[in-house]
């Protein structure tokens, strides 16, 4: 009796011990797999070291400065300065334009959209990304039928739809062609830059935030056949996203796994939280209060421990931050009302940023800026956070 009382109390300490080994044997190993980022480059030459300031001026000038930095007289936008980031990607000069547009830049986001309509594709998905000259990029990566959405987003938004009116026919009538039966289009790689064996919220939210600017555009342009045509595809897609990935809008879509017993709802699980469930929501979008809940968990579960956000819930787990989806948090959170949210995030971004100013693609785990600075991506999103929380800005 005396032993059996004697390795009860041992044995409890013995699997902790084995418990904790096993945890720090996963961590190791997760560090050996994600090792810790770093700065790849201070910032473009000849960029002067940033300036302390009261609120975000110095932030957002900085931004503002790397973009003119970042764009090239042709109009191409590229996303970094350095090797794989100088390249113009659909998406990010989209972002580009619109940030312009929002402070007024209205020539400069012209000069963006002008680039973008002289490589649109004549046909099909657009590019994954396209050289600064306007040509294709052979390395493999699929085109991405995202890019189709932001491209109209940023065509509404600059009211340039009579000046871009093909790219704007061509993109949207892309987007109604890759709507199934369902009304949901095939898997396509998204911001995630990887190839997709299941739809991703990545992919759905652009194309809704697209449809509804194609709808504004057609109604301004007085063009009542291409408003209903595209109106009847956004019913159909916003419909089936609902449907499919609601209500908490993961990156996959949700699926029943188990039912508990009769009348009891049955647990869903889709690729866990993704950043994309803002763009459900103000400024991509008009609010809704199940999407607004959705924001917010999400925002939740993809903080990282250094205060900043990942892209998703089923990312690496490295504890390394994302500054653009960092900067889509504060923006959908002053678009939103959440001027609280959005300082404190714009606060992050700003504390965080190299010596020259510049917005990092990432902060690693020690609160240090690595990957490309600047990025474009990054620093469109601070100045429409900046601008949002100054006013309102228009949502198709």
């Amino acid at each position: 009796m005396r032993k059996n009382r004697r390795r009860d109390v041992w044995f409890p300490y013995a699997v902790i011990a084995v418990l904790l080994a096993t945890l720090a044997a996963g961590t190791i190993s997760n560090l050996v797999r994600n090792p810790q980022p770093r700065l790849v480059a201070d910032g473009l030459p000849g960029r002067p070291h940033a300036q302390s300031s009261l609120g975000h001026d110095d932030l957002l000038r900085h931004a503002l400065t790397d973009l003119d930095g970042l764009t090239l007289p042709n109009g191409a936008t590229l996303a970094g300065w350095n090797g794989p980031w100088r390249y113009v990607w659909p998406r990010d000069a989209s972002f580009v334009a619109v940030a312009r547009c929002a402070v007024g830049q209205h020539d400069k986001a012209l000069d963006v959209l002008t680039f973008l309509d002289r490589v649109r594709p004549a046909a099909g998905r657009w590019q994954a990304r396209y050289t600064s000259a306007g040509g294709t990029v052979d390395d493999g990566r699929e085109p991405q039928l995202d890019a189709s959405g932001w491209v109209l987003w940023a065509t509404w938004f600059c009211r340039a739809g009579d000046r871009y009116w093909e790219l704007v026919e061509e993109s949207a009538d892309q987007i109604v062609r890759e709507l199934g039966p369902d009304g949901l289009p095939e898997p396509s790689p998204d911001y995630w830059e990887r190839s997709e064996k299941e739809l991703t919220i990545g992919t759905v939210a652009p194309l809704l935030t697209g449809l509804r600017s194609a709808v504004r555009i057609a109604a301004e342009q007085n063009r009542p056949a291409a408003a209903t045509r595209w109106q009847d595809a956004l019913d159909k897609l916003s419909a089936a996203t609902d449907r499919t990935f609601g209500p908490d809008y993961p990156r996959t879509p949700t699926r029943a796994t188990s039912f508990v017993e009769p009348g009891v709802e049955p647990v869903g699980l889709g690729g866990g939280a993704d950043a994309f469930v803002t763009v459900l929501g103000p400024p991509f979008a008009p609010a809704r209060d199940i999407v607004s809940t959705a924001i917010d968990h999400a925002h939740g579960v993809l903080t990282q421990p250094n205060g900043g956000v990942t892209p998703g819930e089923s990312w690496r787990a490295d504890g390394v931050s994302w500054t653009p989806q960092t900067a889509l948090f504060a923006l959908s959170a002053a678009a939103r009302g959440d001027h609280s949210g959005a300082e404190a995030l714009l606060t992050w971004l700003d504390q965080h940023r190299t010596s020259t100013g510049a917005l990092p693609e990432k902060v690693n785990r020690d609160l240090e800026p690595a990957g490309e600075a600047p990025l474009a991506w990054t620093a469109a999103l601070v100045v429409l956070a900046d601008t949002a929380l100054q006013n309102p800005l228009p949502i198709p």
